[in-house]
């Protein structure tokens, strides 16, 4: 069960390890752009490829669908970016249900838990897979594999690097349960005297760059909503989105959120402590660009 594209990463591992796939579950079509062309699914596309049977269901408890769910006697069902599911659909197959989830829980439980890290500056991140149950992202660990952030990567970086390591784990946390080969331990066993941080959904108000913040900060914020939903400020009353930055601490000489270019190679935004320079941006209404190319199309 899984939608977007870090899903087919971890279907295509399933079945290249020789997994008995019998049935991939992902959202409905859905018409897009401008065009409202038919859109479907990575997972759905990936799916078709490899002739495999696709249910699309618009809810999850809808009879039909779950009768269609049940006479597929599936032994385990798999579970990476997809959606909540009613008990009725994961408690149905005798090995119960998995998840795979882009965080180390019980840290970053949530739907933005790949964004969240590199803002808040986190200096490892990881993949979990875990039994569902009925509370978000709170069912007992299976396996974990941690990777460590240097602190200049995006959030698009960090997720392909785990969905590529999460495809590896979900294999090995199949082939655990197929063989018994596996133990499970309480999230609470990870909580005791640790303060957990969230994930929840990203809205527009998050993305907006406070330049009163430290500029180490704002770095983070711009890289951890880079490529999306992408951090943004306004400039001459139109929007600039950022999706690279520099940073440097130093005494602004300016008031936070004033910019200082040279109109050449140079666009900077005086921080609570220092400057962030952006390096990777798109004005509204235009294509995204380097600094330099954009410096030369807007002066200021």
């Amino acid at each position: 069960m899984g939608t977007p594209q870090f899903a087919v990463a971890s279907l295509d591992a399933l079945i290249t390890a020789g997994c008995d796939v019998v049935a991939v579950i992902t959202a409905p079509d859905k018409p897009a752009g401008r065009g409202q062309k038919v859109n479907e699914s990575a997972v759905k596309q990936y799916a078709v490829a490899n002739h495999l049977k696709v249910l699309q269901p618009e809810k999850l408890k809808n009879p039909d669908f779950l009768k269609e769910l049940e006479a597929l006697k599936a032994d385990l069902q798999v579970v990476v970016a997809f959606r909540m599911l009613p008990e009725v659909v994961w408690n149905m197959p005798s090995k119960g249900t998995i998840n795979l989830h882009a965080s180390l829980l019980p840290q970053y439980r949530g739907a933005a838990p790949i964004n969240w890290a590199i803002i808040n500056g986190e200096k490892e991140s990881g993949v979990t897979t875990f039994f569902l149950t009925h509370d978000i992202d709170t069912g007992h660990i299976l396996f974990t594999e941690k990777v460590t952030l240097k602190g200049t990567e995006t959030a698009g970086d960090l997720h392909d690097w785990l969905m590529n390591k999460g495809a590896g784990l979900l294999v090995k946390t199949v082939k655990g349960i197929e063989s018994g080969r596996y133990s499970q331990h309480p999230q609470d066993h990870f909580t005791e005297g640790v303060t957990l941080k969230h994930a929840p959904k990203l809205f527009k108000e998050d993305c907006l760059v406070d330049f009163n913040q430290p500029a180490e900060k704002v770095y983070n914020l711009i890289r951890g909503l880079s490529p999306s939903p992408t951090a943004y400020t306004t400039i001459n009353d139109k929007v600039l989105k950022i999706y690279n930055a520099t940073f440097e601490v130093t005494e602004p000489g300016v008031s936070a959120g004033a910019f200082v270019t040279d109109n050449k190679t140079r666009l900077r935004f005086a921080t609570k402590n220092g400057y962030v320079s952006v390096t990777d941006v798109q004005l509204e209404g235009k294509k995204r660009m380097g600094i330099e190319e954009f410096l030369r199309g807007n002066k200021f």
